[in-house]
């Protein structure tokens, strides 16, 4: 329970003092912003390797994708993977809930390092533009897409369908998907204690190209994640 508290203690301390430090860059280049990130990401790892006695593998190096337009879609088991995936990628584009957005200084740090929002099971005139704001994101940068198939942080054991979100982003915009599987909430639940000696693996799988048809996309998306997750359980 020790280990626990200073990891909660330490972490949002230091996520606080980053965001507070790196607050007069959100009236900066957005590339300022985006340091500040990765900084975020590497600060997650100390902490869960120094006071939880994590071991983070990361898996499959050989598998990112460079020199071409791309987008992530990764299992979401807890905040690990929001943070650290910063520091693997190249300054990522969040596709998020807008509720995230409401939050003082980290949703100011989220909408100037242009993430994405939507708002979860419901139609509205905003999520109708969704997909404008995407393709405009994707043809005006070299940054790729991250998004959350499940919707939501699940726990470890949990099967649940993929949205349809990634598949309409694949059918639409033709470009190649990276999945990646993440057994975080092993180390990281999104309810209850966190755990002490664990390993953590961030595994990035093969990319899936683009020609399929959607339906069958996201089928090959949610088994290659879920085998990968059931064997890294």
């Amino acid at each position: 329970m020790i280990r626990n508290f200073l990891f909660s203690l330490f972490f949002f301390i230091g996520i606080i003092f980053i965001s507070l430090i790196f607050l007069p860059a959100i009236f900066l280049p957005k590339k300022i912003v985006l340091f500040g990130g990765k900084i975020m990401g590497y600060w997650t790892s100390f902490c869960l390797q120094f006071f939880l006695k994590t071991k983070i593998i990361i898996k499959g190096k050989e598998n990112i994708i460079n020199n071409r337009k791309f987008f992530i879609a990764a299992s979401h088991q807890s905040m690990f993977e929001t943070f650290f995936l910063q520091t693997i990628f190249n300054s990522p584009v969040f596709i998020l809930k807008k509720e995230l957005l409401i939050i003082p200084i980290f949703g100011w740090y989220l909408k100037k390092i242009g993430s994405i929002s939507i708002k979860r099971n419901k139609v509205t005139k905003e999520n109708l533009g969704f997909f404008d704001e995407i393709s405009k994101q994707i043809n005006s940068s070299e940054r790729p897409l991250i998004i959350f198939p499940q919707g939501t942080r699940l726990p470890p054991e949990e099967r649940s369908a993929f949205k349809k979100g990634s598949s309409r982003i694949y059918e639409e915009l033709k470009i190649t998907c990276q999945p990646i599987a993440i057994n975080s909430g092993n180390t990281w639940p999104k309810k209850g204690p966190k755990k002490i000696g664990t390993i953590l693996t961030v595994s990035i799988l093969e990319p899936i190209e683009p020609g399929q048809e959607k339906e069958i996309f996201l089928k090959k998306l949610e088994n290659a994640i879920y085998t990968e997750l059931d064997a890294l359980n």
